[in-house]
């Protein structure tokens, strides 16, 4: 909490408490938070409403879903069990990793007590996050060949750029370069996700999966579609270490997306990495970045792609920004374009 009682405004209360402003006004909007009103009609909020919303903030963060925590605010704990479910398999998880390290402690405090010194990669081996993926590559075309390195590769990795910059040919390059990565292109989409359906079909387990999360992102305000179902299938999968997704918004409309967010989020630290290759600020948000995530960056001139920094006036940022537009304009935006491809074939 903040160290005086005085109100603040959204910025400062979503910079406080760690998410975004479009957060804050979400949870207004599910009836589970109500700022006060200045006198001039801005939202302000006080200790009650930071309070409230620091419980939301961490519901969201144990993985529960906007309607879930509406209900638990109510005294409802329907599907909580399933949550906390899902919570203890993380921790589990996390259990094995640090046994795993102690274990290397362990041996490393065993080998110098016999007088071995343990080498400078042992030791802050101990410190890395496990199987930490890095890439490297020539680019393909349009650009010169130039090598292209990416290190420490995050949770959910961000690839943006304006059109004809290349972005989607570089996401190709990684899915074709990472070991057992998957592509999961436009495709998915063909014949109302057909595919997709077909599979879920013939495994039970994905199709339970997928109607999980399903469930989730409807009470997180998701529009159930063919996209989504599609989209769904690809991410639930099992096997792949690595997905690269084609404008993973393709097909969503905006609260599907920021439920969407939410749902790939809700993974934590350590989950397997996803590339988004976007141009929604839905999928998007550069005002909420993690530490788990990370921005690439397409320039415009084919320069190499770049790592953005999300902050602002951070080399890349405004540019970052630039190529990002909400659903609405988008949809917009590509009624104009489909226009003038039908004037021009007449």
């Amino acid at each position: 909490m903040p160290s005086s009682a005085r109100s603040l405004n959204p910025s400062e209360a979503a910079r406080h408490l760690g998410v975004s402003a479009k957060a804050l006004r979400l949870y207004e909007q599910r009836g589970l938070l109500n700022p006060m009103r200045t006198a001039a009609g801005w939202r302000a909020y006080g200790p009650h409403e930071m309070a409230r919303a620091a419980e939301i903030v961490g519901l969201r963060t144990l993985g529960l879903s906007l309607a879930q925590v509406g209900r638990l605010v109510n005294g409802n704990s329907q599907g909580l069990e399933h949550t906390l479910a899902a919570h203890q398999k993380t921790l589990e998880g996390q259990l094995h990793r640090l046994a795993h390290t102690v274990e290397q402690v362990r041996g490393l405090r065993s080998d110098v007590a016999q007088g071995r010194t343990p080498t400078l990669a042992e030791l802050t081996g101990l410190l890395a996050p496990a199987a930490q993926v890095s890439v490297a590559f020539d680019l393909p075309w349009p650009w010169g060949g130039e090598r292209f390195e990416l290190r420490g590769i995050r949770s959910l990795n961000y690839i943006v750029g304006p059109l004809g910059s290349g972005k989607t040919r570089l996401a190709q390059r990684l899915a074709e370069t990472l070991p057992n990565a998957a592509w999961l292109g436009l495709d998915r989409l063909a014949r109302g996700g057909a595919a997709a359906r077909a599979r879920l079909a013939v495994d039970p387990a994905l199709a339970s999966k997928v109607d999980q999360a399903m469930a989730w992102l409807v009470e997180d305000g998701a529009t159930p579609s063919d996209a989504l179902v599609a989209l769904l299938a690809g991410l639930e999968a099992d096997g792949p270490e690595t997905l690269v997704v084609d404008l993973i918004e393709e097909g969503l409309d905006t609260a599907t997306q920021e439920a969407l967010m939410a749902l790939l989020h809700r993974r934590g630290a350590g989950a397997r990495p996803i590339f988004l290759l976007t141009r929604s600020c839905a999928i998007l948000d550069v005002t909420a970045v993690g530490p788990d995530e990370a921005i690439i960056l397409c320039p415009a001139n084919h320069s190499p792609p770049t790592q953005v920094a999300p902050c602002p006036g951070a080399p890349g940022y405004e540019a970052v920004a630039t190529c990002l537009a909400s659903p609405e304009v988008r949809a917009r935006t590509a009624g104009l374009m489909a226009r003038f491809a039908d004037k021009a074939a007449a």
